[in-house]
């Protein structure tokens, strides 16, 4: 089979190559891998910024944005040869934590975790790949190829469901939420915004190109005014930060209304250093009760209801989203990002 790999942490390893097909064990499946999404994880990756192969191997196969169609399925496991299916990312600690025992792997406390295409566990982008039933939820076939959005619709699911849970602390009856990015995690999280009712706002730098008319197309409303401005506006109940740029996360945590809720998924990069008045923010948070919380990864409940959330879309909608279709061999324009992108996909077969 053909696979797209890197030697972490090396820069400048990516390369396709043929490696022996997998052999499923009895209570595995057989995948047949049809795309990878690609983001800027994986372009960090074959950077040479962070990654860890397997433990015993020098490459690490990249993709954890996973589109597969079962091959082969154990009797009983609940599926068929045929499946369209999406692998879940992270696997919990051997020996887990409480909160991997109890299948919330994406709160793993003692970080022993694994992840397919990021650290210690190949990623799908192969043509073939194995694993348990219960690592891998079934998509409708509707969705077809936007079922590589499936992963990263989960982490935003799951970040709509801790918002709801902080929110549940009192009575909490929010209106308008302010997204900032619109990449596909910031409008994927707007999708599942308008689909609960609210006023979506989303902001971001670019004031042309598919961003803006794609956030129009959801029924939503798009800025790209200094973010200060845009919450004085508005005075969100909830900003949903999905960029880790240190000043719009400083605007954010003091930009909400009273009893506002700042939730952090965007990772910044390390190194860069701004001031800012620690005082003010906590007097913000303090006499307001405000909440900050960050959130990452996802766990099956994130998956199912990602996927859910993806069948009730507009198909044409989310087809806006996947802006270039590369073919494997030529895996290097999909890690190059250009202006206009917002998802790249990987086909594999």
């Amino acid at each position: 089979m053909r696979a797209l790999t890197v030697q972490p942490p090396k820069p400048d390893t990516a390369q396709v190559q043929d490696l022996p097909d997998p052999v499923p064990a009895a209570d595995q499946l057989l995948v047949e891998g049809l795309a990878i999404g690609i983001c800027g994880t994986d372009r960090e990756i074959a950077a040479g910024a962070y990654g860890w192969a397997p433990p015993g191997q020098q490459h690490l196969i990249l993709g954890h944005e996973s589109l597969g169609r079962v091959r082969q399925a154990p009797t009983g496991s609940g599926f068929t040869a045929g499946d369209l299916v999406a692998g879940v990312v992270r696997r919990p600690d051997p020996e887990p934590c409480g909160a991997c025992a109890r299948g919330e792997f994406d709160m793993c406390r003692n970080g022993r975790y694994t992840e397919h295409g990021i650290k210690e566990v190949d990623g799908f982008g192969c043509q073939l790949w194995v694993t348990e039933p219960d690592r891998v939820v079934r998509l409708d076939p509707r969705l077809d190829e936007l079922g590589v959005l499936v992963e990263p619709t989960s982490v935003v699911a799951k970040a709509w469901e801790q918002i709801d849970r902080v929110g549940a602390r009192s009575w909490f009856a929010p209106r308008g939420v302010l997204i900032t990015g619109a990449g596909p995690s910031g409008l994927l999280a707007a999708l599942l915004g308008v689909q609960r009712g609210l006023d979506v706002h989303v902001l971001d730098r670019v004031a042309t190109g598919p961003k803006p008319t794609t956030v129009a197309a959801l029924g939503a409303t798009y800025h790209h005014e200094p973010m200060a401005d845009v919450t004085a506006r508005l005075s969100p109940d909830i900003v949903l930060e999905s960029t880790g740029a240190g000043p719009v996360i400083v605007e954010a945590l003091a930009g909400t209304a009273p009893y506002g809720i700042v939730c952090l998924t965007g990772v910044s990069p390390a190194g860069h250093r701004i001031p800012i008045d620690a005082q003010l923010i906590n007097r913000e948070l303090v006499l307001e009760n405000d909440v900050v919380i960050g959130s990452v990864n996802a766990n099956l409940r994130h998956y199912r209801a990602a996927e859910q959330a993806l069948v009730n879309a507009d198909q044409g909608w989310l087809r806006r989203l996947i802006t270039r279709r590369v073919p494997l061999e030529r895996f290097a324009e999909a890690m190059s990002s250009q202006p206009d992108d917002i998802k790249v996909l990987l086909t594999l077969s």
